[in-house]
């Protein structure tokens, strides 16, 4: 048995440090382990490959009741870690062992205080092999299929060019057929059931119906229909470490805005555009930690053809209200407000906490630096349809899209917009965010708009099938 060991924080012990909470965040893309402390943490890395475990030497405390709540902390569904012992190793010396359900590849690493919080020590076990995320979507597309015992011929895909009355010469040779799709599609016979919703938010926020009645009945496309998967990425804001802005009462941005976000992918998983399914992509689908860099990635994994930020922030006084619609801005903000907000949304990562030592970071901030003058074009007609859809079910704060250098909008080749649902730190605001209508009318709304702008902007052609 190999092992590796790496030395974390500052070469001085934190003698006499005390742990303040422990945390687990379990997500099928990784899970975290999290532990808080009045003083900086040191610690030593041990990661056995078989059977896979993480061991680590939290050096300068003892055992504590604190470090005893993380064994009951990991609940059975946790898709990676399997439990966790602790124990005195040596005097100063607590042990703490990860065992885990499969293969993973750890990272370890400091946080400093930010915000609410104090000294973390964080561990994240990332699965040696991830799920990927655009065969996910298919397969997910396939189950949800009426089958058929002999599959139809496979529709092409349509576009602007390949529309009834477009010229002959604005037809794209260039864009070549998925022949897997097409593989996947003839082979696949009854599918199961559709997979289960995730798991509603915290019982503070109202509950909503599990599947919502599609703003198109009787509309929906079988995967022998369709070669083309029309893509949606949402992106509710926050999670995990990272609450987001905390109303009056309590209420945290992180549970409205999944919770908005599962109501719209229902209504998207049930339409389609010009014979063409739509399918939800979530950038978290449970409460967990997603770096701003890492949200843009997955959006582009999955090729997605919209990405649409959702929040509920909070002003400085309580006075604050409306929905407002963003869009990216390559030189100076639209307001201050703008770039106020921008401001304090690109440092969720900072309270969120990311391994700063982690190469992926750098290719995470060149990502950043690549927004295109279209997509930011195309970014301003989708907010312009949301902006007006939201406009007829609530007020607005602005009249019109404003723009600032939000970090999450920053996809070079996807149109994508930050929604803010409500300010949270309105009292009144607040009360309509937790209720299950609002709810409802605000999903209702972003639908529309949506579907609105795939009307007056078809999707472009992609090898993307089922």
């Amino acid at each position: 048995m190999g092992s590796l060991v790496l030395l974390l924080g500052t070469q001085q012990i934190a003698r006499g440090a005390t742990i303040l909470a422990v945390r687990v965040w379990p997500a099928p893309e990784y899970s975290r382990v999290t532990i808080e402390s009045d003083g900086a943490l040191v610690a030593k890395q041990f990661f056995v490959t078989t059977p896979p475990r993480l061991a680590v030497d939290i050096e300068g405390i003892d055992l504590s009741p604190a470090l005893r709540e993380l064994v009951a902390k990991v609940k059975p569904d946790d898709p990676n870690i399997a439990g966790i012992r602790v124990g005195q190793n040596a005097p100063g010396v607590v042990r703490l062992v990860v065992d885990l359900k499969q293969a993973a590849l750890p990272q370890v690493f400091t946080l400093p205080p930010v915000a609410a919080y104090q000294h973390r020590l964080v561990f994240d076990l990332y699965p040696a092999a991830p799920v990927d995320p655009l065969e996910a979507l298919i397969a997910e597309r396939l189950r949800d299929a009426p089958s058929a015992d002999k599959p139809a011929p496979l529709a092409p895909i349509p576009t602007a060019a390949t529309r009834p009355g477009a010229p002959a010469a604005a037809a794209n040779p260039s864009a070549e057929h998925d022949p897997l799709g097409d593989l996947i599609a003839q082979r696949a016979q009854r599918p199961g059931p559709a997979p289960a919703p995730a798991d509603a938010p915290p019982p503070a926020i109202a509950a909503a119906p599990a599947q919502a009645e599609s703003p198109r009945t009787g509309n929906r496309a079988t995967a022998t229909q369709t070669d083309r998967i029309i893509i949606v990425a949402l992106d509710p804001g926050h999670g995990g470490e990272d609450p987001g802005a905390i109303g009056p009462a309590g209420t945290r941005e992180k549970d409205v805005v999944l919770r908005v976000a599962y109501l719209l992918r229902d209504r998207i998983n049930a339409t389609t555009v010009g014979g063409n399914p739509m399918r939800a992509y979530l950038t978290r689908d449970g409460d967990y930690f997603v770096p701003l860099g890492t949200r843009v990635q997955k959006a582009r994994r999955v090729q997605a053809d919209l990405f649409v930020s959702i929040h509920a922030d909070a002003f400085t006084t309580p006075a604050a209200r409306g929905a407002s619609v963003f869009a990216l801005s390559q030189g100076g903000a639209s307001s201050t407000a703008a770039r106020w907000l921008a401001n304090k949304e690109n440092q969720a990562d900072l309270v969120g906490g990311i391994n700063v030592q982690s190469k992926d970071q750098h290719v995470q901030r060149a990502l950043l630096d690549m927004s295109t003058t279209a997509q930011i074009n195309d970014s301003l007609k989708l907010g312009s349809v949301l902006l007006g859809e939201i406009g007829g079910m609530a007020k607005l704060h602005k009249p019109r899209v404003e723009q600032a250098g939000f970090a999450v909008l920053k996809a070079p080749d996807i149109p994508s917009v930050l929604v803010e649902t409500a300010f949270i730190s309105n009292p009144e605001e607040e009360k309509r965010l937790r209720s299950s209508a609002y709810q409802e009318q605000l999903a209702d709304a972003l639908m529309r708009g949506i579907t609105r702008y795939f009307a007056k902007n078809p999707p472009l052609a992609r090898s993307r099938s089922v």
